[in-house]
């Protein structure tokens, strides 16, 4: 199994404290996070796109790219990118300058994304939005493989025989489809052979194992091996402590606070108690033996090979943050690497393979002016 740290880069006043950083240092803390989630050993760093309040991930390329030049192995995810609101062309221009810069360790996961607010900014309906989705993708699909693309879109002007640069470095770019509830990203992902990640964070787990049977299941309708298909998900929040009692006496101020928040918000929280919260959600709260356990029953319902955690601390102290990272990769990740396959593909960067160089020619044979004298 593999283990990504995400952030949407909320930009809220703390749940605990109330302090409400600037943006700067909120950026900042983006940053030391990614250095840590790579010091630490997880397998990948995904920033989100939103735009629109409360979130300031409105450029992933810029952050992925900084973070891309301070750190060497680590993969880098988008989370997600949302095509139905993007040229697909400047997409496809920003992310293969990335992966070049990240020397391939560019993974995108593209979704429609949810929020009113930015649709309205783009001008995207919720009659045309997932039509965009899929027109979108499509095209930025056809780019990344073709030298030369001729296409006819509804929502951008008409390409002929187009050349777009620079040309990507990984052959081609590996790329999944976020979905939360909508059968429409999980076709899509399925009738192009491609990953899916379930959101997993806002319901009980019901509706999303329905979602990833869909895709197991039209996945095959669209002639794919089923062993190849691949599912990631997301948590609704961790912390783990050496006891479930100190896990759950720490945690409990972020959980009220962040409920303050969502009601502030106008949002109606699905789970009310931090009892049904960790009981219900897929949050993985408590000793690492109980977070094992979580996350194999998850993995019964998902057949998931990728799990993603919260980059940020969240009302979490950064003492306790770093705590409970460290000891899911010293006491927990292990475990769950040893009894839960990865994805069946390379993890490391799918590189172009380089152009053959041509033959040189042999050298002229020495002219008799030009020989050297007998002796």
């Amino acid at each position: 199994m593999k283990f990504l740290a995400i952030t949407l880069i909320v930009h809220t006043p703390d749940p605990v404290t109330g302090v409400h950083q600037s943006t700067n240092e909120r950026f900042r803390e983006v940053i030391d996070n990614a250095l840590l989630a790579e010091e630490l050993g997880f397998d990948g760093f995904g920033v989100g796109e939103r735009h629109e309040r409360p979130f300031i991930s409105s450029s992933p390329p810029v952050v992925l790219s900084h973070i891309a030049a301070l750190t060497s192995r680590i993969r880098l995810f988008t989370a997600v990118t949302t095509l139905s609101l993007l040229d697909p062309v400047r997409a496809y221009e920003d992310y293969a300058t990335l992966d070049h810069l990240s020397a391939g360790r560019l993974d995108l996961i593209t979704g429609k994304g949810n929020g009113a607010a930015q649709r309205e900014l783009f001008h995207v309906t919720p009659e045309d939005q997932w039509d965009r989705n899929a027109e979108s993708y499509e095209l930025f699909r056809r780019i990344w493989r073709q030298d030369k693309v001729s296409a006819a879109p509804r929502f951008r002007p008409e390409l002929t025989d187009a050349e777009v640069w620079p040309r990507p470095l990984q052959q081609p770019i590996r790329v999944w489809h976020g979905s939360a509830t909508s059968r429409e990203s999980v076709d899509l992902a399925a009738r192009h052979g491609d990953p899916l990640f379930s959101a997993n964070v806002t319901h009980p787990i019901e509706p999303y194992a329905e979602l990833i049977r869909h895709y197991r299941e039209r996945w095959e309708h669209y002639g794919h091996d089923p062993a190849q298909a691949v599912v990631g998900a997301g948590t609704a929040g961790f912390y783990a402590a050496r006891t479930s009692q100190e896990a759950i006496a720490a945690y409990r101020p972020v959980f009220e606070g962040q409920l303050a928040l969502q009601k502030r918000l106008g949002a109606e929280p699905v789970f009310t108690t931090l009892e049904d919260f960790v009981e219900r959600s897929s949050a993985l709260i408590g000793s690492p033996q109980q977070v094992i356990d979580k996350v194999h029953r998850y993995h019964e319902r998902f057949g998931h090979s990728v799990l993603h955690l919260h980059a940020d601390a969240g009302g979490l102290t950064p003492a306790q943050h770093r705590a409970s990272l460290e000891l899911f990769q010293s006491d927990i990740a292990p475990v769950l690497r040893r009894d839960i396959p990865d994805p069946p593909f390379p993890w490391a960067p799918v590189l172009a393979e380089p152009a053959s160089a041509p033959t040189p020619e042999p050298a002229p044979a020495p002219t008799p002016a030009s020989a050297p004298a007998d002796r």
